[in-house]
């Protein structure tokens, strides 16, 4: 199985952190990743599918894989 590459690495890392007001992530996802937020949550979904990063993050994946189904429950 392949290694996530270094931008896969650095979305679930950012991911991992916790964020003190509205915005602040948004503005770090641009700063540091270089990408639009938009853009930023569509390769977060498709990682969180992806058995490679629930091989390097185990405890991140499967907390946003929670958040995520928990959402689509609700609608």
């Amino acid at each position: 199985m392949d290694e996530l590459d270094a931008r896969e690495q650095a979305i679930l890392a950012l991911e991992r952190q916790g964020w003190p007001g509205p915005g602040a992530k948004e503005r770090a996802v641009r700063e540091r990743l270089g990408l639009a937020p938009v853009r930023y949550y569509q390769l977060l979904n498709a990682l969180l599918d992806d058995e490679r990063a629930l091989a390097h993050d185990p405890v991140t994946v499967n907390r946003l894989r929670r958040v995520r189904e928990n959402r689509r429950s609700e609608r």
